[in-house]
């Protein structure tokens, strides 16, 4: 029979709408995944069973007296656990805030309730948003589905893992560097990072004030093209956003790229990547190019000087918000990021104005150069094969570990400087049964666009459909369980 939560959140809104599935059945489902993999896994942070129990029972009588439903009617879903809910935990995966209570809701969660959502747990994270692994020493490590020994990526550590363990349908994560599209890569799943400003941040613990950016992780380009065109648009409780008009990203989606040029960086992107992750990022673009696509290869301009403000911007920018908890509470930090933080504090101010101020500037040129010759720029989204948990812990130490991990964001951190909209997807696996993201990249406020091409390669690829094996309730011995051997198990094709 088919498990409700291999459904992707569309068919599981469907599903609802047309009463196949009840709300209740699609949450019971998640937390029989939970059940039986978060022990491995360490996904979640708190859960609201009886809460979304409770959701779920009113989003059913509301599908029973016929009343107007929304988009996302009756889906469960889980988030990153730093999204404001007005009386509910919000620990942002962190010591200082384990206590925190909001007293007010993020407005991408009111968004996601006035369409019909509700959501019944916060996931894992990185303490504060700051690193790109899935290591936390207070709530513990997040761990990969697909082999429970390597990194899930980070920050949005547990959304990458909690939906690719089927344990969501979708969940919302922060991308100030990479943080929705490396967890997307490391996990296969799909994620978007949209355009700076397309999306509301308010009710949202920030990082950094110039670079943070909201977007969902789920299974399918179209999974989160529908969120997207929920959550996007202007916010009076969040003056930056934008006031472009949001499109209807989903409708938008034809899966046709015939015409459409992909640009493939000569430079910087593959020049230290891993063979098994260049070989996954060669034969997607040849698939592109049979559907239909141009591929040209194209020289973006000002890597060296992107990569340097995009630094100075996060280190200055979250020392700043983290201030006075450096200074009255030091010792709850985890001592590897206390360390990093110190760092901002000495960056001259000169040097963040000057980061900022040519940012606007440094567009304009990639613009140019760039988007006047092509649509989209596809690249690995990491381009190392997926490292362990142990050889990319920075408190252990082991030698190099600075390097590998800076590796892992090396990708992502230069659409974050720029404010473009990119999304991943799973393009394949290594050797160790890991998977590999593709990303693409387009023009300020071109989601839809990036969304498409994300959706065609998912229309002639079946990567997205694969999931980790399930490990048997209370199953903690590696031999016991799948996701520690890499086997991969495409969608319902276990019995």
């Amino acid at each position: 029979m088919t498990d409700p939560a291999d459904l992707t959140l569309v068919e599981a809104a469907d599903a609802v709408l047309k009463r196949k599935l009840s709300s209740l059945e699609l949450l019971d489902a998640c937390f029989a995944n939970i059940e039986r993999a978060n022990q491995n896994l360490n996904a979640t942070i708190w859960l609201d069973y009886e809460g979304g129990r409770k959701s779920a029972r009113k989003a059913d009588e509301a599908v029973e007296k016929g009343d107007k439903l929304g988009r996302l009617h009756g889906v469960p879903l889980a988030h990153k656990d730093m999204f404001y809910r007005k009386g509910k935990p919000c620990t942002c995966g962190s010591r200082i805030r384990k206590d925190f209570v909001p007293e007010l809701t993020a407005t991408v969660l009111a968004r996601m309730d006035a369409a019909g959502a509700y959501s019944f747990g916060g996931l894992n994270m990185a303490e504060f948003a700051l690193n790109t692994t899935g290591h936390n020493r207070e709530f513990g490590d997040c761990h990969n589905p697909w082999n429970s020994l390597y990194i899930p990526g980070g920050s949005s550590s547990g959304s990458g893992a909690a939906v690719a363990a089927r344990m969501t349908y979708a969940a919302l994560g922060s991308d100030t560097g990479g943080s929705i599209r490396l967890p997307a890569a490391a996990c296969g799943v799909t994620g978007i990072k949209p355009t700076q400003t397309r999306v509301s941040r308010a009710g949202v613990m920030p990082l950094s004030f110039s670079g943070d950016n909201v977007g969902p992780l789920a299974r399918t380009a179209r999974d989160c093209a529908r969120i997207l065109s929920v959550i996007a648009g202007y916010d009076r409780l969040d003056p930056t956003t934008s006031t472009e008009k949001v499109p209807d990203y989903e409708a938008a989606l034809d899966g046709e790229v015939g015409g459409l040029k992909i640009g493939v960086p000569t430079k910087y992107f593959l020049d230290n990547a891993d063979r098994p992750v260049v070989l996954a990022f060669e034969e997607a673009i040849r698939v592109l190019a049979k559907r239909g696509a141009t591929v040209k290869c194209v020289a973006l301009p000002q890597l060296d000087a992107i990569l340097a403000y995009s630094s100075i911007m996060s280190r200055v920018e979250v020392a700043a918000i983290h201030a006075q908890w450096m200074r009255n509470r030091p010792q709850d930090y985890a001592p590897h990021i206390s360390s990093w933080l110190y760092t901002g504090y000495a960056v001259p101010a000169s040097y963040h104005v000057e980061a900022l101020s040519r940012r606007g500037p440094i567009l304009t040129e990639f613009a140019k150069e760039v988007f006047g010759l092509v649509d989209v720029v596809a690249t690995p989204t990491i381009p190392t094969c997926v490292p362990t948990l142990t050889e990319t812990d920075v408190d252990i130490g082991p030698p190099g570990v600075e390097a590998k991990v800076a590796t892992i964001h090396a990708n992502t951190a230069v659409f974050n400087y720029l404010g473009l909209p990119s999304a991943s997807v799973n393009c394949g696996f290594d050797t160790n049964g890991l998977p590999i993201g593709l990303s693409f990249t387009g023009r300020p406020f071109a989601e839809a666009s990036v969304l498409n091409v994300a959706d065609a390669y998912q229309r002639e690829t079946d990567w997205h459909t694969r999931r980790p094996s399930r490990p048997r309730a209370g199953s903690t011995d590696t031999e016991s369980d799948p996701a520690q051997n890499g086997e991969i198990a495409q969608q319902n094709g276990e019995e």
